[in-house]
């Protein structure tokens, strides 16, 4: 599987929460419309989820044949 095209990459994989979760909701801070933002991860992040929702982004998660669980997120459409 290939990595989705994203305006804004994170590479959290190495990182302690609540690192991970810090870093991307700073980047979301500063995601212009119609921009992504694709965050990787090594487990899937249940709690951004609802952060996400309750912001306003939509997101797509995937999976890795290495195990990085891939999040795509964007403003949601109106």
């Amino acid at each position: 599987m290939t990595r989705p095209r994203a305006d804004v990459v994170i590479d959290a994989r190495g990182l302690e929460p609540p690192e991970p979760m810090l870093r991307t909701m700073e980047a979301l801070d500063h995601l212009e419309p119609n921009r992504k933002l694709l965050v990787l991860l090594p487990r899937e992040p249940f709690p951004l989820y609802r952060a996400l929702e309750l912001n306003g982004f939509s997101w797509q998660t995937g999976h890795q044949a290495d195990g990085t669980v891939t999040v795509l997120i964007q403003h949601r459409r109106q």
